[in-house]
């Protein structure tokens, strides 16, 4: 007696379609022999266990028979418990214990309990999409993974609770059609919810030239580095810098659940990323936990920051090893982790925010206080973040302590609301830009140098401005291309349509710190 189940397997943000295939044949005098094969990790093969005491007390009996399940194809490693649904249907399908043997039109996944009850499997969002394109019209999968995979369209998602509850379902099913109706969501109220941001920009008093700055960066997708001694407001700063970022568009939001997804840090109740992300990882990570890795890799929060914001405070206190991983994602967007079965690729389109202290006490430069700091330890503490990593950051600033009458006095600054208005202004004058000309990307920041020769034409006083910085400041031609950005960027701010003067100085003005640091 044969039976085939379909199930699927995710490797890095994709799922790939698995035949469950299950023999029964002979008989055993005293135990079943229960095989499976098509390379099973250990929790595949533990799932025998967890099956015949599941089906046990679901009121099922295994026949002492031989079982052979077999996991296709049979060249890639099968990982997790979410192939045991699965296994327990095909078996119960295979000694005829379901009215129906056709299951072709449904896809199952999930982990079962000894009880018989259901747990939820990570990256179920990738299976959904799977389950679409492969045109299977119905997923069967456990209640708390129902959210995630209802926002594809095209898949009847049914959640289940027991195998109990499976059995009774695929039972009713007519010629493939289930007589019940499938779980739904709407996707145009989960992005469409209001998010009240507890942190706003009308916390922070004075650092106008800072907040102008993050908003800059916002608008555009800039990378940004804060420098300024302790309580200066830098991580306040950076707290509040999701708050003026414009809303995740539907494919962002499905992508970045996607990753979210996989790497089981998703939400279970809202199915899906509609905020921006925003990762904060402490300074004792290793590059692994940065990038993404494991014998079955995994992402990283470079790519759990994909579409948000990756902020890192204390920067020279991260391991130089972890820091210098960062190059390649920074440039190309995506992170690429190879092992010797399998090379995964993760997208990891972010923005980064940085801040750091000038030096070991935090107090160079500073009018209020003495540094004590010797030069020699002070370029041994900033040389901890090389040249390299930072040409990849569009913007420095310099976030000087807070003077006592701007602390106490005046009305409250400039909400997040306001900025947030004229940045999502600007993105849209960006978005129209690219759109037009056909260009997939959404930011200047992602700009490549094509698009920087196309939309960042420059007058001659601005050539003239240029040159000099160049020259006198030794840019390297990344900080050219990046300063030419981010000119765009204030410029889409103001609404113009071409590069003034004062558009570049202000970009040239946002490169200067590099050198007086790390000269």
């Amino acid at each position: 007696m044969l039976a085939k189940v379909l199930s699927a397997a995710v490797y890095g943000i994709d799922a790939n379609l698995i035949d469950v295939e299950v023999d029964l044949s002979g008989t055993v005098a005293e135990e079943d022999k229960f095989h499976t094969v098509g390379l099973p990790d250990a929790a595949v093969r533990e799932s025998r266990d967890r099956v015949r005491a599941a089906m046990k007390n679901s009121g099922y009996l295994i026949p002492p028979t031989h079982i052979t399940i077999n996991l296709a194809p049979a060249d890639i490693k099968k990982e997790g418990a979410g192939f045991d649904l699965p296994i327990a249907i095909g078996i119960l399908c295979a000694y005829g214990a379901l009215q129906t043997t056709d299951l072709s039109r449904f896809l199952l996944v999930g982990e079962l309990g000894l009880d018989g009850s259901l747990r939820p499997v990570p990256g179920v969002l990738s299976i959904a999409v799977l389950a679409r394109a492969r045109g299977i019209k119905n997923l069967v999968l456990p209640a708390v993974n129902a959210p995630e995979a209802a926002v594809v369209e095209g898949v009847n998602v049914f959640p289940v609770e027991s195998l109990t509850d499976v059995i009774q379902l695929l039972n009713t099913a007519l010629f493939g059609e289930v007589q019940r109706a499938p779980f739904r969501v709407s996707t145009e109220e989960l992005l469409g919810e209001l998010h009240h941001y507890s942190a706003d920009f009308s916390d922070v008093r004075g650092q106008q030239t800072a907040k102008r700055a993050l908003e800059v960066a916002a608008a555009g997708g800039h990378n940004i580095l804060m420098i300024g001694p302790p309580g200066s407001g830098k991580t306040m700063l950076a707290k509040r810098l999701p708050s003026i970022l414009t809303p995740l568009t539907f494919e962002e939001a499905l992508e970045t659940t996607k990753i979210h997804s996989v790497a089981g840090v998703l939400d279970a109740a809202r199915g899906l990323v509609a905020q921006r992300p925003f990762r904060a990882p402490h300074h004792t990570i290793s590059d692994a936990g940065l990038i993404g890795g494991g014998a079955v890799p995994r992402p990283g929060e470079v790519s759990l920051a994909h579409n948000g914001l990756l902020f890192l405070d204390e920067l020279p206190e991260f391991p130089r090893n972890v820091l210098e991983v960062m190059r390649q994602p920074l440039e190309d967007h995506t992170v690429t982790i190879a092992r010797a079965s399998m090379s995964l690729t993760f997208p990891a389109r972010f923005m980064l925010a940085a801040a750091m202290n000038p030096c070991p006490c935090g107090y160079f430069n500073d009018k209020s206080r003495e540094c004590q700091c010797t030069p020699p330890m002070i370029q041994r503490y900033v040389s901890k973040v090389s040249g390299p990593l930072l040409d990849r950051i569009d913007i420095h600033i310099e976030v000087p302590a807070v003077q006592y009458k701007e602390l106490r006095g005046g009305a409250a600054a400039e909400g997040s609301a306001q900025i947030r208005e004229r940045v999502m202004r600007a993105r849209e004058r960006q978005r129209e830009r690219f759109q037009k000309a056909g260009e997939k990307i959404f930011a200047n920041a992602q700009m490549g140098t094509r698009q920087i020769r196309a939309y960042c034409e420059l007058g001659a006083d601005a050539e003239r401005l240029l040159e000099r910085a160049m020259q006198q400041q030794g840019l390297s031609a990344r900080a050219h291309d990046r300063i030419l950005k981010v000119a765009r960027t204030i410029a889409d701010l103001e609404g113009a349509a071409g590069l003034a003067v004062s558009h570049l100085a202000e970009a040239i003005q946002y490169r200067t710190l590099d050198r007086s640091y790390w000269a």
